[in-house]
Formats: C-alpha cells, structure tokens, sequence
C-alpha cells in the first residue's frame, strides 16, 4: 500500500509569477525523491506527489500547503504572494512495473484522481480517499474542520508552521533565531496557526490508519 498526492495551486493564473511557487515546490519535493519517479509536476499548475508510507501522507500535504502560503512574493519580499493549493491524497496499491510517475496506475491513483474530482464540488481544499469508507467519511469531516484554519493561515503562520513541520526538534527559541523575531512572538505564531491541533491531527489519522494497513 502507498499514497499519492495529486494537486493543483488555486487561482494559479491569476499569480504574477509562476516561478513564486514553481522554485519551493520543486526544492520540498526533491527532499523527498527524484524527478518523475516520486513526483512530477504538469500542466503548468498541477502536481502528483507518490509516497510508499501512506502513514506520513497528511504530514505531507499540511507541509505542502505550509509551504506555499508561506512564499514571499519575488516582487516585494516583504509581501507574502498569497498561494493556496488543493490537494487530495488517495490510498492503495500500484501497478507493477510502472514506468515513471505520469503513467502508473493501480488503486491509490485511482482513488486520489476521484478525490480530486470532488474538491470543486464539495468547496474542500483537502481530501482524503482510500478503501475503507468509514475511515474516509470520519477523516473527512476532520479534514473540513481542519481547513477552516488551514485555508486561513496567513503568511506568518504558514511560515512558522513549514519550519515546525519540517524540524520538529526546534525549540521556539531556536525557530525565532531563524524568523529574527522574539520567543513570544514565536509562541504567538505558533498559536495562532493551531500547530498542536495540526500535530494531534496528524497523529489520530496515523493511529487510525496503521489499524488497517495489512
């Protein structure tokens, strides 16, 4: 069983430029796997993103979208671009001998390809699909209570979350080092982005998920 991301950044034309987005998203992408053999992005907005350990999907997605809501526009670095992405994460197996990432089929492309269909329709910018229906339908709902944070981080949250996802040993101390700002206004940010209810998010659909995994 593995997982596979497919996603799209919203409102992507309306971006005064690509390479905003396109230069982060490729650098967090190759810290994961190579060029179309674990990710490849298309259409010029589009991407799929393939992981053997479904367990750290929605860790993923959450750094993916950190990530992006995080960037800083390249024609004012003090202004944040306002990027947002959807994304769906779907659950399975994989066809044997695939070729490279664009051409593979099995369930768990299958199943991200259909949640991805449903985002527009269900106004959800982050869903889940997998064999088991009960899990889908519980995570769900926990996924659309989650994006009425997440949906909402703003540039400073976003930016305080893709440093905790990332290096989860840092102390607040450690992570104002690196923002230049003080340890309170780190708490602050941390706060407002909701991290501990992120992580416990995070945890519940690894705990549910290992329960059935073969």
């Amino acid at each position: 069983m593995l997982a596979v991301i497919t996603g799209d950044i919203i409102d992507s034309r309306k971006l005064a430029n690509q390479q905003d987005w396109l230069m982060p998203l490729e650098t967090l992408f190759n810290g994961w796997g190579s060029k179309n053999d674990t990710w490849e992005i298309f259409r010029g907005d589009s991407f799929q993103l393939e992981m053997n350990n479904p367990l750290i999907a929605l860790y993923k997605a959450m750094l993916i979208k950190a990530t992006l809501k995080s960037i800083k526009s390249s024609e004012n670095q003090k202004r944040y671009a306002h990027i947002d992405v959807r994304m769906s994460i779907g659950i399975g197996e994989r066809e044997q001998d695939s070729g490279s990432i664009g051409t593979r089929t099995g369930s768990a492309y299958i199943n991200s390809g259909e949640a991805f269909e449903q985002l527009k329709a269900k106004g959800q910018n982050l869903m889940v699909k997998t064999p088991w229906m009960d899990f889908d339908k519980d995570m769900n709902l926990m996924l659309k209570l989650a994006l009425i944070v997440m949906d909402n981080w703003s540039g400073n949250s976003a930016e305080i979350m893709k440093i905790a996802l990332e290096k989860p040993g840092l102390k607040q101390a450690e992570i104002g080092e690196i923002l230049g700002i003080e340890q309170n206004s780190v708490s602050a940010r941390i706060g407002r982005a909701y991290h501990s209810e992120m992580i416990e998010l995070h945890l519940l659909f690894k705990e549910k998920l290992t329960q059935l995994l073969p």
